[in-house]
């Protein structure tokens, strides 16, 4: 994983350390950001590094079918079951599991991973004896769990249980200077990967693109590469030579008042300026509070008070 960004290091770290002990984690972060990356990262550094890492899209698993995928079933245990089948669980026995947008699982099959992460036993459908398997359960959500929580879309037992070590990945456009750096790695190994010679950015393609926001993050910027490397192998790409979003984007205009750090001549509100700036960083942090806490330059305990002193939900 490419990145110098202090933001991105912190996490890395974190991971390295959380990675020698057998403690659920976490991932948090946009989609696009590399939580599954981390997470196979993180039991490359682990004692399971031998073992399986299975990968499991909760987003994907059909609702009927979800409980047997993870947990797996007997022969007879529902129509179309002709055969005793392991699940995700019993492939990764003795490494890691890795589920990925968590917070779509049902709520049933979310009773039976709590039932795991307490116990450590796994049931299949069909088998009325429970057996031991010895799994680390590494989570992954683009959600705002707690949210869900409040919602009832998602257990709140299950919810702790899954926030032993959050790791939480930051967005591309807050990792400043990792872009160059980026693109030239990714460029690196899949001109290896096609055996193409990589091309050459000028400096007005590359200003753009440190300035532009990445709203798909990582996957957004690899995209990029792979299609500059195919269509320009071994020439220069100019700023013409951009996708469209990219030459079109225009750094938003700074607001007087912050960027200068004025008192308008007519005063001002302090309480409904900070309730402003508290929406705002909301908004922008898609509902996250500790991010938005970041974002102000708070701790989330400040942020939560002053959202309650005005009445922000």
């Amino acid at each position: 994983m490419l990145g110098n960004a202090p933001e991105f290091q912190t996490v890395l770290r974190a991971m390295k350390i959380v990675s020698a002990t057998d403690a659920t984690v976490l991932v948090t972060g946009e989609s696009g950001t590399g939580k599954e990356l981390l997470a196979k990262a993180l039991h490359r550094y682990s004692r399971r590094q031998s073992k399986p890492f299975v990968t499991v899209n909760c987003a994907a698993l059909p609702e009927h079918l979800a409980e047997s995928e993870l947990f797996g079933h007997r022969r007879g245990a529902f129509t179309g079951a002709i055969h005793d089948e392991q699940g995700r669980m019993q492939a990764a026995n003795g490494g890691t599991l890795f589920l990925d947008e968590v917070g779509e699982l049902p709520l049933g099959v979310q009773a039976k991973l709590l039932r795991f992460l307490e116990t450590g036993e796994c049931q299949q459908l069909g088998q009325p004896l429970t057996s031991r398997v010895d799994v680390r359960i590494v989570a992954a959500t683009n959600r705002d769990l707690s949210k869900a929580v409040k919602e009832g879309s998602f257990r709140r037992d299950l919810y702790y249980r899954l926030y032993v070590v959050p790791l939480e990945l930051p967005p591309l456009r807050a990792r400043k200077g990792d872009v160059e750096m980026m693109l030239k790695g990714i460029t690196t190994e899949l001109a290896m990967e096609y055996d193409l010679a990589p091309p050459l950015y000028t400096k007005g393609a590359m200003r753009l693109l440190n300035q532009y926001p990445w709203p798909g993050n990582v996957r957004e910027l690899k995209n990029l590469c792979e299609r500059m490397l195919i269509l320009f192998s071994g020439k220069r790409v100019e700023v013409e030579n951009l996708p469209r979003e990219i030459r079109q984007f225009q750094q938003p205009e700074a607001s007087p008042l912050l960027d200068a750090f004025r008192l308008p001549e007519q005063g001002l509100n302090m309480d409904d300026l900070e309730a402003d700036l508290i929406k705002q960083a909301l908004n922008r942090a898609l509902g996250n509070r500790s991010k938005a806490a970041r974002l102000l330059g708070l701790s989330r305990d400040t942020l939560l008070y002053r959202m309650k002193k005005y009445a922000i939900e």
